[in-house]
């Protein structure tokens, strides 16, 4: 019996309260580390820029964008903190 085979046999609300619990502790670990998840991001995209001699530069910038912006969704404040008062950098200027 797979792993799917077994889910079919779990109550809806048991895996709801699962997801629950998973997406506050992805938000828990995410406000912990972001800024590590966002150092990475940049790390990766400038390789990929490099190894591609450029060529993608607009994809890969693309992509490194919307991965961090999936990064602020994962926040538990939704990635609202900050927001509000205008664009800051890191230092919290």
């Amino acid at each position: 019996m797979g792993f799917l085979d077994k889910l079919g046999k779990v109550d809806r609300k048991t895996l709801e309260s699962a997801a629950r619990q998973a997406r506050t502790k992805v938000g828990q670990v995410v406000d912990q580390h972001g800024d590590k998840i966002a150092d990475g991001i940049d790390k990766a995209a400038k390789a990929a820029d490099q190894r591609t001699g450029g060529k993608h530069h607009d994809r890969i910038a693309q992509g490194a964008a919307k991965a961090k912006d999936g990064v602020r969704r994962l926040e538990s404040d939704g990635g609202q903190a900050g927001r509000e008062a205008g664009p800051t950098d890191r230092t919290g200027r």
